[in-house]
Parts: structure tokens; sequence; C-alpha cells
């Protein structure tokens, strides 16, 4: 079956399945989300689904159950979600629980709430899935909480495929996309600033995202994961051959357009990786078009700055989703050891602005870069229809709570 006809076909299931009674006056919704701040994806999932909670259920009072949150990331999605409401505290957790009429897991790397929806299941509050990646091993653990659950969205088809194979009595199972595509939280004051420092005309330059195979959460949270010899070691192997590639588009997009770069991260350890990975091995005569960001961006001022750049290519998920929310082009190099989340660009429409870095090569990678830079309507366009699928699909996701 072809990947838009399964699409269909699940959505068809879905549509025609009766609707709960339980779930139609929906008025107190539990959004469990926010996992981490370290990572602009998992900091973006949150204002994603509150954009589409607001757009189709308006009169829904909505509190957040975050896992890990700051100050900043409250003051960004306080001052564009003025009415949410936040639980921080474990007695406000309780408190959101014990009178919400649905709770929803939000969209994320895969059951990351598990434990808060079970709690949900044992109390008899209807809950549901929206936009999550499953793993093999999250299918036998969970078998239980997706059986029971009114609707599991997953944000990739693969994930929903593994779904039916394992033989989950999942009835109300379909396609639907990460809630990062309805982001549109933004800081252009914050972006417009930081191009004039790094002289980075809109239009014109090229955002580049690393990523290392194992993200080195010892690293980034040293107080309580340990470290972990084994993907050091792979990330120290495969480190240089991956970002070899990305430094064969930079280059050719220097070379051909004469427009700049603008080396940026999407987590917080690789802000210090940008020069070691991407800039120092430059050839000389590229490195003056060539701007490394020094510090995180949060989400909203990331999202500004992927919005004013001509194009993007990531090893990250995450950035070119956030860019295709401004219709700017991007193409994603996924590494073996990321999951299966990657085949959402390959869902909407984009197979041909995703390699699986091993397979390709950096000269493919460029050329493939360069067609978009020799025409960008015609590549926005493409992004444009890309969005507006996802964007359907999270419509139908939504709109199902009701």
């Amino acid at each position: 079956m072809k990947r838009r006809d399964f699409i269909l076909s699940t959505t068809a299931t879905l549509a025609a399945a009766p609707l709960w009674a339980n779930c139609l006056a929906a008025k107190k919704i539990v959004l469990r989300s926010s996992w981490q701040t370290v990572n602009i994806g998992d900091i973006a999932h949150t204002p994603g689904m509150l954009a589409l909670l607001e757009k189709y259920l308006p009169d829904a009072t909505v509190t957040l159950w975050p896992s890990g949150i700051t100050d900043e990331v409250i003051q960004l999605l306080q001052k564009r979600f003025p009415k949410l409401l936040i639980a921080q505290t474990a007695d406000a957790k309780n408190a959101a629980l014990q009178n919400c009429d649905f709770f929803l897991h939000g969209s994320g790397p895969g059951m990351v709430g598990h434990k808060e929806t079970l709690l949900a299941q044992q109390q008899g509050i209807p809950y549901g899935f929206g936009g999550i990646t499953l793993s093999d091993e999250e299918l036998q653990t969970h078998r239980n909480l997706l059986n029971g659950a009114q609707f599991v969205f997953t944000r990739d088809t693969l994930s929903l495929q593994a779904l039916k194979a394992a033989g989950i009595n999942q009835p109300h199972a379909a396609f639907g996309p990460d809630a990062t595509f309805a982001l549109d939280l933004r800081d252009d004051d914050a972006a417009e600033k930081l191009l004039r420092e790094k002289k980075l005309v809109a239009g014109e330059y090229l955002c580049a995202v690393p990523r290392l195979r194992w993200t080195p959460y010892w690293e980034v949270h040293p107080e309580r994961t340990k470290p972990n010899p084994e993907r050091s070691a792979v990330n120290e192997a495969f480190a240089d051959r991956d970002h070899a590639k990305m430094r064969s588009a930079i280059i050719a997009w220097v070379e051909k357009f004469q427009r700049k770069v603008f080396l940026v991260p999407e987590m917080t350890y690789a802000v210090s990786r940008l020069k070691p990975l991407l800039y120092d091995p430059l050839p000389e005569k590229i490195k003056p078009m060539v701007e490394v960001m020094d510090r995180y961006l949060l989400t909203a001022e990331a999202a500004s700055v992927y919005e004013r750049a001509a194009a993007v290519v990531s090893f990250e998920m995450h950035s070119p989703i956030i860019a295709l929310t401004s219709t700017t082009p991007a193409m994603h190099m996924r590494q073996p050891t990321d999951t299966r989340k990657g085949q959402m660009w390959r869902d909407i429409g984009l197979s041909d602005w995703i390699f699986e870095i091993d397979d390709a090569s950096g000269d493919q990678i460029a050329q493939r870069l360069l067609e978009i830079g020799d025409n960008l309507p015609v590549a926005r366009e493409k992004a444009r229809v890309a969005l507006q699928f996802a964007q359907k699909r999270m419509q139908e996701m939504v709109q199902t709570i009701e």
C-alpha cells in the first residue's frame, strides 16, 4: 500500500467511528507535554498543541502538566496563551487530573507521559495520544494503555504500521503529525537584532543544524545521567564523517550563490560543537561567509530566524518542522540512531528533502540543496503544500476530542 493510501485509509476508519459520549462535552483538558527545555523541539510541542486546541476547541480550559519547564519558557507560553493554566506542584497536578474531562498526551518522542496517562486510565478519565512516535518496546510494555485510549495518533506512519503489526486492538488509530507543525510562536525583534549582529540578509542565508548520533545527556544532565562510553564512542566515530557531508552542502551554497550560512543549535549541547563540527574544517575561503551562533536560542527566536532564512539543512528533526511553519524549505539528514520520526518528512510529501545519511553522499545532499536555492519560490510552494497537508491531519486529530 502506498504511503498516502495508507494515511487516507486509516483516517477514513477513524472518521467513520462513532463519537464517544463522554468526550462530547469536554471542557477541561489536561495536556501532558513539555518534556524538557534543552531542545527547541521539545519546547515547541506544547505551544503547537495549544494553538491547535485554541483554534479547534476554543471553549476548552487547558491545564498544562509539564515534566520540566523554566521561567523563560513559561513566559513564552503565557505571553501567547494568557488563559493557559500550568500545574507545577504535585497538588496542582492532582487537582487538574481530578477535575478534567479529557487527558491528552501531547506530541513527543514516545509515551513520555505514560505514568500520568495510566493515572487517568485508572481513574476512568478518557484519554488519548496526539502525535507520538512509538518504539517496539513501548508497543509491548504499554499495550493495555494503548488499547484503552480513545484514540492513538502517531506522528509517523512507521509507528502506525508497527502498532497494527503488534496486534494492539485500537480501532481509533491514525496518522496525526507532530504538533510542532502548528507552532506560531515568534520573536521577530530578537531575530532582527541577531541578523544585524551577524550581518545576515533575510531571505538569503542558509541555516545549518548539527547533531551527534546519540544525544549526550550525560553532558546535558550530568546530575542524573551516567556517562555512556559506548554511545560516546559512536559519536566520536561518526561525528566528522556525518558532518563532512553537511559541510559539502555549505561549501556548495557559498560557492554557487555567494550567500552566507548560519550555524545554529537545536539543543544546548550543540552550541560548543558548532565550530569543531562545521566551521573549523571548512576551507579558509569559505569561512568569511559563515556565521556561528554562540548561544542557545529558545523556540520563538529560532522560529523567527528560520522564517527569514532561504533554507534550512539539519540533522535534527524539529528545526526543519519549525522552518516549514513559515514555508521555509528544509532538508533533513537522518542518522540511523534516530527514531522512526524522520518518516514524517516522507509522510507529508517531502521524500526528496530527506536523506539517510549512511546512504547519501555529500555531493548528493549539496546538489539537492542547490536545486532548492536555484528556485526558491518553487521550493516554498512545495513546503506550503506539505504544511497544508500536515495542518489538515492535525485538525482531524484535535477535533476527535469532541
